[in-house]
């Protein structure tokens, strides 16, 4: 299983960074930090090294879109658009805050709704794409996740669709806060449970 977290110039470490923790707990899982270029400097100013390239989106098995500041224009950017080839028929597809405007550009979300942080919602919503006043949404293999802490969601809910629900679980356990974690990952399924039939 390989998962490719889209990560663009401007991006947010929370995003990325959350997701790809918590995705790392499934073993024998390959997640790759995935740029257009070879490092990125976040909207923070914290520079990574990529690793992977934009040319191995199209052969992953998940591909989670990564928000940032200057997601407007990663959309407006021919180059880069032209390499996001998904494929929701064999790829579980998710975008984290900004990263729906993304999965809009691609055409990928059409009439499903989509989650998003509330800078992003004017733009979303301007794409064609309806808002929904909560953290997460799923339809088949497309999911979306408003505000940075929404996260985990993204990533158990890929966890779910592929290793099963025990295993998010289990990856949701390890990284919830001591003295709350039965709390917390009940919380956090039964935002994913309604979207995993």
């Amino acid at each position: 299983m390989h998962v490719v977290i889209l990560t663009f110039q401007g991006f947010n470490e929370l995003d990325s960074f959350i997701a790809l923790g918590v995705l790392k707990r499934v073993l024998g899982w390959r997640v790759s930090i995935c740029c257009p270029e070879a490092t990125v400097t976040s909207l923070n100013g914290v520079t990574i090294h990529a690793q992977s390239l934009l040319d191995e989106v199209a052969s992953a098995d998940a591909v989670l879109v990564g928000s940032g500041s200057k997601t407007r224009e990663v959309i407006n950017d021919p180059q880069i658009m032209a390499q996001l080839k998904l494929d929701p028929s064999r790829q579980l597809i998710a975008a984290q805050c900004s990263g729906a405007l993304v999965l809009a550009k691609l055409g990928l979300l059409g009439a499903i709704p989509a989650c998003t942080d509330l800078t992003t919602k004017p733009w979303v919503i301007e794409a064609g794409v309806e808002v929904l006043n909560q953290p997460f949404y799923a339809k088949d293999n497309i999911a979306t996740a408003g505000g940075c802490f929404a996260a985990p969601y993204l990533a158990a809910w890929m966890i779910a669709k592929t290793a099963g629900i025990d295993a998010a679980k289990e990856a949701l356990y390890y990284v919830a806060p001591v003295g709350e974690k039965e709390e917390y990952v009940a919380r956090a399924m039964k935002n994913i449970a309604m979207y995993l039939a």
